[in-house]
């Protein structure tokens, strides 16, 4: 009778074990040292090797030459625990023996020694879908077993396993295995087995896998039924429902050449082949993280699941956009992905995303667009190209742009425009002076204390007797920081100044004179062509306070 691939070169000792070094390794040292405990916890993704750990264990624990790392493989005890009908191994399935009488049954089972072998070993598979009633019964025979019964308990979902339970195993957490060693193990089959398969063909067995043997291993099984004894990357991909690079990167063309009738067509062309649409949005959405990846860990990272010639084409294809252009895209997609699973006209929800990716692409950064206002030309805001566009980079002098009242940002130009007509010689700027307010303003902007310097703005400040008095709204009072003013007077005035901050309504007439400040340094900064034409482009914004930046 024939028999499955994943279960024909099944691991039968720990050196035929791939991927879970961290566990082999603490597993062996235990049994070497004869530490061996009483209770295991196996968790991790399925197929990662935790019930085929769980049995290498019992035939090591068993074997005549044991215990040993290493069995012999011939023995009766080392036979029937691989064919699974050993007497002194029970293996219990928890999704259908998950209640109480079930549980009370093994603490029974568990008082009697071993029939032949050396230990009774209880493989419990599933072991979160056991019910709390359940794990209480066990939780006394867990904690103190008998010398020769050994507990391992196999699940998915390590967090349901209750703590009362799992402090007292010993747990392992499976890691998925890593692409190459997939890519490895079925080779290896395939050579056997007298299988001729591509790499990429493999590639794409190994992508099905998402990191189980198990799952890979079912998948090949399914591939060498359908192709026979050569296997064809085209042919495993229809049989998977799978879609390629190249069909993929329709997406990425419509994309750079801006083409939404492209985009639309490849809908139909989806929509009229059968093919899953929302089984495309995930296909398509782990595409645009692998370019992203590539795109920022470059070529041929072991972080992208992928062939070599799958790994050139994705650096092919990132290279013509930015991080900020895939980042958006993949977040878009995503966000398709999620509508889809709930919408009633998949293939409207699928136009208009795809429709979005488009319109995304056309979105320009607010650095630039500012700065277009600022070239002396006709004021237009710049739209991206359709062709594709390298990465863009930010220069570092741009980084941080001066900020209005509002919060919202300037061009470099009318910046330059305010401080070339704020600026006034020192003399005369001495022989004037400024009101306290203005000073303490600026002052406080200067140490990025928003919050306090839009208090001092609105609050009426009278000098006496080398002594400030502040006279402040109640919605400001929270600050108003005593010490904080202080240091501030203490900055401006350059002398030991005294301060008293009291709550009350200041003089309308003082509010008005700061807020829209009439002086000859304000009037020739808002005269300036750069400025003027910067407020008529945004007519919400407003100019509250005139200051040389370089002061």
């Amino acid at each position: 009778m024939y028999q499955v691939i994943a279960r024909k070169y099944r691991p039968q000792i720990f050196a035929e074990l791939i991927g879970q070094e961290h566990v082999r390794t603490t597993l062996e040292n235990a049994i070497t040292q004869k530490r061996i405990a009483h209770g295991y916890i196996f968790s991790g993704q399925r197929g990662t090797g935790k019930t085929t750990v769980a049995r290498i264990l019992a035939r090591c624990l068993n074997c005549v030459q044991g215990p040993t790392t290493t069995p012999c493989g011939v023995c009766s005890s080392c036979l029937e625990i691989s064919a699974g009908n050993a007497p002194d191994v029970i293996e219990i399935d928890a999704a259908s023996n998950r209640g109480i009488n079930e549980m009370r049954e093994l603490r029974e089972n568990v008082r009697y020694q071993p029939v032949r072998d050396r230990y009774k070993v209880f493989i419990v598979d599933e072991a979160h879908q056991i019910t709390s009633e359940a794990f209480n019964a066990l939780l006394k025979t867990l904690e103190e077993p008998p010398e020769w019964a050994v507990f391992v308990l196999c699940t998915t979902e390590a967090h349901k396993i209750p703590t009362t339970i799992a402090s007292r195993c010993q747990q392992f957490s499976f890691r998925s295995v890593d692409f190459a060693e997939i890519i490895q193990r079925m080779e290896e089959i395939c050579g056997k087995e007298g299988i001729e398969a591509d790499p990429e063909a493999l590639s794409v067995l190994a992508q099905a896998g998402e990191g189980s043997v198990r799952d890979s291993l079912s998948a090949l099984d399914q591939a060498i039924a359908c192709c026979g004894m050569k296997l064809n990357a085209a042919e495993v991909r229809n049989l998977l429902g799978m879609f390629s690079l190249d069909s993929l990167g329709e997406v990425t063309r419509a994309l750079a050449e801006q083409d939404s009738r492209g985009m639309l067509d490849l809908v139909m062309e989806l929509e009229r082949n059968g093919r899953n649409l929302q089984h495309f949005c995930r296909e398509l959405a782990r595409y645009f993280r692998n370019l992203l990846v590539t795109k920022v860990a470059g070529a041929n990272t072991r972080l992208v699941a992928a062939s070599e010639r799958e790994h050139a084409r994705l650096a092919e294809v990132a290279a013509s956009f930015s991080e900020e252009d895939l980042t958006r895209y993949l977040a878009l997609t995503l966000e398709l992905f999620k509508d889809l699973q709930f919408s009633l006209q998949p293939r409207l929800h699928l136009e208009i995303g795809l429709l979005r990716l488009i319109q995304a692409g056309k979105l320009v950064p607010i650095e630039e667009a500012l700065a277009g206002l600022g070239g002396g030309g006709s004021g237009t805001i710049p739209v991206r190209k359709t062709e594709p566009s390298p990465v863009r980079k930010t220069d570092p002098s741009q980084a941080r742009k001066p900020v209005l009242q509002t919060g919202k940002p300037v061009a470099e130009a009318p910046r330059k425009a305010l401080e070339e007509s704020a600026r006034k010689p020192p003399e005369e700027s001495k022989a004037t002076g400024q009101p306290w307010r203005e000073r303490l303003h600026a002052a406080l902007l200067e140490l990025g204390m928003q919050f306090t310097a839009d208090a001092v703005e609105h609050s009426e400040i009278t000098e006496s007797n080398n002594e400030l008095r502040f006279v402040t709204p109640e919605e400001f009072s929270l600050a108003m920081n005593e010490k904080d003013i202080l240091k501030v007077v203490h900055k401006v005035a350059g002398r030991p100044m005294r301060i008293k901050i009291a709550l009350g309504v200041p003089k309308p007439a003082e509010i008005t004179k700061t807020a829209a400040p009439q002086d000859d340094v304000a009037e020739r900064a808002l005269a300036h062509p750069e400025v003027r034409r910067f407020q008529e482009t945004f007519p919400d914004a407003q100019v509250r306070v005139v200051r040389n930046l370089k002061d």
